[in-house]
């Protein structure tokens, strides 16, 4: 037998790691004491004189623990605390090295020994310590070894579940929102089954599910590494139980919801499999071996009880979670073995029988050409890991002489190959981690953060909204205008606020300073100022960028749809107008409830007058309002306090004021009640002058019940001036701010001689397409990417024909695609795929008989038509559905 390799501790400088302390406690490596450390205690073998000579059974004053390998963990844990304690006179060489004596035995043999008063104490105070470090320096290993095995084996589930896998491709959306370890889990997943052909084809939702569960096991194991390292290169200090336990709680709880998912894939695997005799054999052998649902709930409820207990038993606990993390082993085990007899078990589908034998290496000779298994090909990163696997199996058939025996054979071997104290286990480990760490998808290209591709389906849905939009717009009389996508630097400095540090400024461009435009309002401000506009009702759709950190539907480059009125108009009238326009906007695109918050910026600076804020601090104290739909008031309070040098009377006089909200004309009423301090302020006068007009019109128009007056509205950009407004979607989707707007009567003259007033309204519609696609998905919409009316299927080889009659079809505004292809299927694969409704099929006898066959996808139906009408035929048809 190979001599084991040797693992030193104590050593000055030197660290203990988990992977060290596991290998000791699972018998794989023997433990030396560094010389220098045994040189640094105390080098008598008799107990000091000062202390009171004490014979102790060593084992009543160490960890006492269930399993003799969480026992050996925490003697090792124990003895490097012991040698931290270096200098000590009463920590004597003879306790270190009959401690590692007991840690290399078979059976921990401790025995007695005299020991120092001292040398009882510290062992007395460390033995929680070094019982709990040592479960979590094996927690620690093993849970980072079943986050990486786990993902090598999900992946070959996904094949034999021949699982539709797309949702790995849509987890990094660039908006910031989905978690690290999410989209690293879903990288991985991809590069496991780059290239693989099984891949693709049923939606599940136990696979779909496997970046989150997968990544919540990699936080908790993070988090748990992190704090083993640090309690076990602590010295003398002693653990805090109760961290610990917090810490193993969260990953019992990653881990019993890996071990669902995984038992749920297992369970449909078997399932899946083809041959009624092997499907049996493995069902039986299954629920014989795999532990139960029922026992990992069971498992998970025990420790949660323990944990929370008044009086927790920590070293129960940890053992506990320890047991609990082997039934999790086995279930991933039992899943690699179902995976992998459906992937390569043809073996198991051939009965013992004339034609075929199973010879002593378990491998199966089939005589008939006919019975070769079909070659599948698996992804670049799944074949590796099968392929270790049927390297392991090699050999191994024993004397099986049946199915069933051989699958016993596969189970156990693959049992013990999975099983982290197996000798080779390591290599299939650092295999998986190879081939996710070469990663070649990670070479590929991909998005900056903050941006996003549209695939064909998300652009027939923007397509569409962006032609809602553009019929709104001009409904209401306003023409189009394009403007640069940058802009120099000096147009857009000073108009932002707090957000100028969001606006993306570009490289020196020969002598010029440049920006990416912040929004689509300024633009139009300096373009009406530079042509000497005094009139100008005009829409924009297009791209702006900033350099904010992405979230839930924030990006860094996204669409904004603005409408704006500038000119010189009746009093509210373009007020009115714009906000008519947002209902109208979002009630045709149909996208749920909404509810429009309004304010007036004079109201706002009415308010903080009131409040005691000074002037000069009102567009930063705006600013700190402004994120009082993210933050609750104590935190804006915090900031305004803290940060801004208001006082907290003047901070609590506006916490009471922004609390008010409610029906515009209600609310209203109550402003403009005498002894209402808003008539204190000739500002706030205007401003509820202003919104009784406003509200009266909307009131007229039967849109006020979408408006609610709040007076928590900021809008923190500098240059508005009065009415100010943002809708918010109310719908189950949590999207935040959809639209937002309101009135800039100074920031057209701050680019040339002549003040022009203006309002507008600028649409999120970003968030707007988020919801509409979410909406689709709910109500299991399909969206047809294509308007392709009829598919010419030239059954052959004659591109010709296909010109010939494609072109006849587009000359009178037909939509039609066209496909040459020998094999009929291919044709109709094509038209279900695309959800073409019509299909125009000519083959060699259709062309011989001058005719073509017409078929109605819909509806199944096929008829034959002569090929010199087919045109007005297809025309009939198109005109009448």
């Amino acid at each position: 037998m190979a001599e084991l390799p040797m693992i030193t501790v104590g050593g000055k400088g030197s660290s203990l790691s988990s992977s060290s302390v596991c290998s000791i406690a699972k018998g794989l490596a023997h433990l030396r004491t560094d010389s220098s450390a045994l040189n640094r205690l105390d080098s008598s073998s008799s107990s000091s004189s000062s202390s009171s000579p004490l014979a102790h059974n060593l084992v009543s004053l160490l960890p006492s623990l269930p399993t003799v390998e969480e026992s050996r963990a925490s003697l090792v844990v124990l003895l490097c605390k012991l040698l931290s304690l270096s200098g000590s006179p009463n920590v004597r060489t003879v306790l270190a090295v009959r401690l590692a004596e007991a840690i290399n035995s078979r059976d921990l043999e401790l025995g007695s020994l005299v020991l120092t008063e001292e040398e009882a104490l510290a062992l007395e105070e460390f033995k929680l310590s070094s019982a709990l470090c040592g479960i979590c320096a094996l927690l620690d290993h093993q849970s980072a070894a079943l986050s990486t095995v786990s993902d090598a084996v999900a992946a070959m589930s996904c094949e034999a579940l021949k699982a539709d896998v797309r949702a790995f491709n849509s987890m990094d959306l660039g908006d910031g929102y989905a978690a690290k370890e999410v989209i690293a889990v879903a990288s991985d997943l991809k590069v496991l089954l780059n290239g693989s052909k099984l891949v693709g084809k049923l939606e599940i939702e136990a696979v779909s599910e496997i970046p989150q569960i997968h990544a919540s096991l990699r936080e908790q194991v993070k988090s748990l590494h992190s704090k083993t390292r640090t309690e076990l290169n602590s010295g003398g200090k002693v653990v805090t139980p109760r961290t610990v336990v917090t810490t193993l709680l969260s990953l019992a709880s990653a881990l019993h919801h890996l071990g669902d998912l995984s038992l749920s894939r297992a369970k449909m695997i078997v399932d899946a499999v083809g041959s009624e005799d092997l499907r049996s054999s493995l069902v039986a052998l299954f629920e014989k071996k795999c532990p139960s649902g029922e026992s990992l709930i069971s498992g998970f409820k025990l420790v949660s009880h323990l944990g929370s207990d008044a009086e927790v038993n920590y070293d129960n606990f940890a053992h506990e979670v320890n047991l609990l993390m082997g039934i999790v082993w086995k279930i991933v085990t039992w899943e690699a073995i179902t995976a992998f007899v459906v992937l390569e078990g043809a073996e198991l589908n051939v009965k013992k029988s004339e034609g075929s034998e199973v010879n002593g290496g378990g491998n199966v000779r089939v005589e008939k050409k006919s019975e070769k298994k079909k070659k599948v090909v698996l992804g670049k990163g799944t074949s590796v890991v099968v392929q270790l696997i049927k390297d392991r199996l090699q050999g191994k058939g024993g004397n099986a002489v049946d199915s069933l025996g051989l699958l016993v054979i596969w189970a156990d071997e693959l049992s013990s190959f999975l099983d982290p104290k197996d000798l080779e286990f390591d290599s299939l480990l650092n295999k998986v981690k190879e081939i996710v760490e070469s990663n070649e998808s990670r070479r590929l290209p991909k998005l900056p953060k903050g941006t996003r591709d549209f695939a064909k389906e998300q652009m027939v849905v923007r397509k569409t909204a962006f032609s809602i939009i553009e019929e709104v717009f001009e409904r209401h009389g306003a023409m189009a205008l394009d403007t640069p996508v940058f802009e120099l630097r000096e147009t857009l400095m000073g108009k932002y606020g707090e957000d100028s540090k969001l606006i993306y400024d570009l490289a020196d461009q020969g002598g010029e300073l440049l920006s990416l435009r912040y929004d689509l309002t300024v633009p139009f401000a300096r373009y009406v100022a530079m042509n000497g506009i005094t009139s100008f009702k005009r829409y924009q759709i297009a791209k702006v960028y900033r350099r904010d950190n992405p979230s839930k539907g924030r990006y860094r480059e996204f669409y904004q749809c603005d409408f704006d009125i500038a000119g010189q108009f009746e009093k509210m009238g373009p007020d009115f107008e714009v906000i008519k326009i947002l209902t109208e906007l979002l009630d045709e695109l149909n996208i749920g409830d909404y509810e429009i918050k309004l304010n007036h910026r004079k109201l706002l600076d009415g308010m903080l007058e009131i409040c005691g804020v000074p002037p000069e601090k009102f567009r930063t104290i705006c600013s700190s309002i402004d994120k009082l739909d993210k933050q609750p008031f104590e935190q804006i309070k915090g900031e305004m306090v803290e940060e801004k040098g208001l006082s907290v009377e003047t901070a609590d006089k506006i916490g009471a004021f922004v609390k008010e909200h409610g029906h515009p004309l209600e609310l209203l009423s109550k402003l403009k009640q005498e002894g209402s301090k808003f008539l204190e302020s000739s500002a706030s006068i205007d401003a509820l002058n202003d919104l009784e007009i406003l509200f009266n019109a909307l009131q007229k128009s039967k849109c006020i019940g979408k408006v609610v007056f709040d007076l928590s509205l900021a809008r923190g950009l500098d240059y508005y001036t009065g009415v100010i407004f943002e809708a918010v979607f109310r719908g189950g989707a949590q999207v935040g701010s959809i639209a937002a707007g309101g009135r800039y009567d100074n920031l057209i003259g701050m680019f040339g001689t002549k003040q022009v007033p203006a309002v507008g309204v600028s649409l999120g519609i970003e968030r707007v397409f988020n919801i509409m696609e979410q909406l689709n998905k709910d109500q299991n919409q399909r969206t047809r990417a294509t308007k392709t009316e009829v598919l010419v299927s030239i059954l052959g080889d004659d591109l010709g024909r296909a010109a010939e009659l494609s072109t006849e079809l587009w000359d009178v505004k037909v939509k039609a695609e066209y496909s040459v292809n020998k094999r009929v299927t291919k044709h109709f694969d094509r038209a279900k795929e695309s959800r073409i409704p019509w299909m125009i099929i000519e083959g060699e006898r259709e062309r011989n008989d001058n005719v073509v066959r017409l078929k109605n996808m819909e509806a199944g139906e096929e008829i034959t038509i002569s090929r010199d009408t087919i045109v007005e035929e297809v025309q009939k048809r198109l005109s009448s559905s």
